[in-house]
């Protein structure tokens, strides 16, 4: 379900990375997050056990998403877990691109671009990142 569902959210993701990229808040004393840190984040967005108040917390406008969050972890409740693996982190002041290979129990896919902006509340998924994978899973904003 996911792995079939992210391949026809990619175009999608795509070009809301190139945008938000380009268009970031940029301040130059904003630190490049981790591999880990990135990957971090993306691991709690999909963990079914975390809940959507915390989740909000993890994407830009992420108050506004609650209800798909609630269907997403309804969703993963039963799914098995889902791997992230980041790589190739390019950081341009408050934002900060990647290469993330998605391992879900029905296969892995290589070179996903996602995004993450930097706010007070840290390194958070971008919103047009976070709503591809709600849409991933059939939680679309």
């Amino acid at each position: 379900m996911f792995v079939r569902s992210a391949r026809t959210c990619l175009t999608v993701l795509a070009t809301t990375t190139a945008l938000l990229s380009g268009a970031g808040l940029a301040h130059a004393d904003t630190p490049a997050p981790s591999t880990e840190e990135l990957q971090n984040t993306l691991t709690r967005f999909t963990d079914p056990t975390v809940s959507s108040a915390d989740k909000a917390g993890l994407m830009v406008n992420g108050g506004a998403r609650t209800a798909n969050l609630d269907k997403m972890n309804q969703g993963l409740a039963n799914y098995g877990t889902i791997g992230w693996n980041v790589s190739d982190v390019r950081a341009n002041g408050d934002a900060a691109d990647a290469s993330v290979a998605i391992v879900s129990p029905h296969g892995t896919m290589p070179g996903v671009p996602m995004s993450w902006q930097h706010t007070d509340a840290g390194w958070q998924l971008s919103e047009g990142t976070a709503c591809t994978i709600l849409a991933m899973g059939k939680a679309p904003c």
